[in-house]
């Protein structure tokens, strides 16, 4: 049984009740969301795109990597183009899948989608009003040195920028 608890723009959350194989019943409170992506835009081997992005619910700027919420019907390779460019005002000439992933399982059904853009031309940031975004070109080695030294706090761009560096890629 699912109860709509709440609907916003980006999600919705529900309030479920799960019958588990050993019986009995669990209730949940369950933010269902579309879905994202995340992207890690590549300028050459020494070089990456990163944003400091102001997030008002943690009331930080915080360095990660390009993201957003896919739109209804929207594929996430579109979605990843179309963040890139606003956030970042880079146009990928080519973009390919890294990882996917469940960014907090235990509430949420968000299923993130990471990308690596590769051949970036410079068309300019498109940002939304209450977006405060300043990109960055970071040297791959600061990049590594950031993490290791836990100044980056963004989830997402710590579980993909470790796939990054680790050479991982899919396909």
């Amino acid at each position: 049984m699912n109860k709509p608890l709440l609907t916003t723009r980006l999600f919705t959350v529900e309030h479920r009740v799960y019958t588990p194989a050993k019986g009995g019943s669990v209730a949940r409170d369950v933010v269902v969301h579309p879905g994202a992506v995340v992207i890690v835009p590549v300028l050459d081997e020494q070089r990456l795109v990163m944003i400091r992005n102001y997030r008002y619910t943690v009331e930080q700027e915080l360095w990660e990597f390009p993201a957003g919420t896919r739109e209804p019907g929207e594929e996430a390779i579109e979605t990843a183009s179309r963040e890139l460019e606003e956030e970042t005002g880079y146009r990928a000439g080519a973009i390919s899948p890294l990882m996917s992933f469940y960014t907090s399982p235990g509430f949420c059904t968000e299923w993130m989608h990471a990308f690596v853009a590769r051949d970036l031309t410079h068309v300019g940031q498109s940002l939304q009003g209450s977006e405060r975004i300043v990109v960055e070109e970071v040297a791959v080695s600061e990049v590594r040195r950031k993490l290791v030294a836990g100044e980056l706090t963004d989830g997402k761009t710590i579980a993909v920028l470790g796939r990054y560096l680790l050479g991982a890629t899919k396909g």
